[in-house]
């Protein structure tokens, strides 16, 4: 195997339910994920009583996939 060519340095906050916030490297500003829609309610998650709706996880994996 080669030599190791990049080691991501991230940091996630875990804040109230499914609010997360990412530090990553390359982003000035944190990075915020959430649920919103149809998949706060596939995990059982009422849309209105969420505080803050952001892009989930998998909305910024599809993203980088795709992209």
């Amino acid at each position: 195997m080669g030599d190791v060519v990049y080691v991501s340095k991230s940091r996630i906050e875990r804040r109230q339910g499914p609010l997360r916030i990412a530090h990553l490297p390359g982003e000035s500003q944190p990075v915020f994920f959430s649920v919103h829609g149809a998949i706060a309610e596939h995990y059982k998650i009422a849309p209105a009583t969420l505080k803050e709706s952001h892009a989930s996880t998998i909305d910024y994996v599809i993203s980088a996939t795709a992209g």
